[in-house]
C-alpha cells in the first residue's frame, strides 16, 4: 500500500511541477479549476446528493463560484492586494469555525449535517482555496511560490506520517480521524520548522530583508491549516459514512482525499505573504 501510494504521490508532483513550470497561467488556473471541480463532485456525494443531477447542480454551482471568483480578483489580467485580500481573510475566518467543528464533533453536527449546509461547506472550501492558488501563479515566481506550499503540506503530512507510525500514542481528534496523534502532529511540526530554516537560508539575496521568524510563522500557521482542511473533510466523511472520497488515484482515494490539506492550507499561506508584506 505505502509503495503504491509513493508511486502515485511521485507521479502527481511531476505533473505538478511540469504544470506550473511549462504551462502559462491561463491554462493553469483552467487545471486547476477542473481538479477542484473533480474534488467538487465528490464532495458533493459527501453533502448527501446521491442523484446525479444533483451532483451536476452542485458542480455547476461549484464552476459558477470560480468564475466569479476570477472576475471579482481580475486573476486573469493583474489581482490587487484590495480584491483579494478580503476574500482570503474570509476564507481563514471559515477555518476557524470549521476547527471549532472539528473539536466539537459529533455534537456539531447538529449545524451542518442538511445537505445545503454541507454544500455551502464545499463552497466555502474549494472556492477561495482555487482562488488563493491562481493568485499567487500571477506573481512573477508564482510557480515557485505555490511548489513552496504545497511543499510545506507534504512535509507536515510526511512528518506526521513517520512520527505517529513510530511513536504515536494519543490521538488527536478520535472522533474524526482516529489514526491521527499528538504524537504524528508535532512529528509534522518538526519537520515543517526544519523545511521553514531551509527555505530560508536558501532565500535569494534581494530577500535578505525576511526574518527566519516570520517564515516560520507563515509556514508553521500554513502546515496547522492544512490539519484543519484534513480533519474537517474527514469529519464530513465519517458523518457519511465514507473512508474516501473516491478511488480516482491508487494508495489516494479520490481528487478531494489531496486536496483536503491543500484547500485549508492555500488562503492562510496567501493572506500570510500578503500580510508580511513579502
Amino acid at each position: 500500500m505505502l509503495r503504491q501510494r509513493v508511486a502515485t504521490a511521485l507521479i502527481m508532483a511531476g505533473l505538478f511541477i511540469a504544470g506550473v513550470t511549462f504551462l502559462p497561467l491561463p491554462a493553469l488556473a483552467a487545471v486547476f479549476a477542473l481538479l477542484v471541480l473533480a474534488g467538487g463532485w465528490e464532495w458533493s456525494r459527501l453533502a448527501g446528493w446521491e442523484s446525479i443531477a444533483g451532483r451536476g447542480l452542485f458542480v455547476l454551482v461549484l464552476a459558477a463560484a470560480l468564475a466569479a471568483l476570477y472576475s471579482h480578483g481580475q486573476l486573469g489580467q493583474a489581482p490587487t492586494r484590495e480584491q483579494v485580500q478580503p476574500v482570503l481573510g474570509l476564507a481563514c475566518l471559515w477555518w476557524s469555525f470549521a476547527l471549532l467543528w472539528v473539536k466539537s464533533y459529533p455534537g456539531s453536527a447538529i449545524i451542518w449535517r442538511h445537505s445545503l449546509m454541507r454544500s455551502l461547506m464545499g463552497l466555502l472550501i474549494l472556492g477561495p482555496a482555487w482562488m488563493a492558488a491562481v493568485y499567487l501563479l500571477s506573481f512573477p515566481r508564482g510557480g515557485l511560490l505555490v511548489v513552496i506550499m504545497v511543499a510545506i503540506v507534504a512535509a507536515a503530512d510526511i512528518g506526521a506520517y513517520f512520527a505517529g507510525k513510530s511513536f504515536g500514542k494519543h490521538k488527536l481528534a478520535p472522533q474524526v480521524s482516529p489514526a491521527k496523534t499528538w504524537e504524528g502532529f508535532w512529528g509534522g511540526v518538526l519537520a515543517v520548522v526544519l523545511l521553514g530554516v531551509l527555505l530560508w537560508y536558501l532565500r535569494p539575496a534581494h530577500s535578505a530583508h525576511i526574518s527566519l521568524l516570520s517564515v516560520l510563522a507563515v509556514a508553521l500557521t500554513t502546515s496547522l491549516a492544512s490539519v484543519v482542511g484534513d480533519l474537517s473533510v474527514s469529519m464530513v466523511k465519517r458523518e457519511s459514512g465514507t473512508k474516501d472520497s473516491g478511488s480516482l488515484l491508487p494508495g489516494h482515494g479520490g481528487v478531494l482525499d489531496r486536496l483536503d490539506s491543500l484547500c485549508g492550507a492555500a488562503p492562510v499561506f496567501a493572506l500570510g505573504l500578503l500580510l508580511a508584506g513579502w
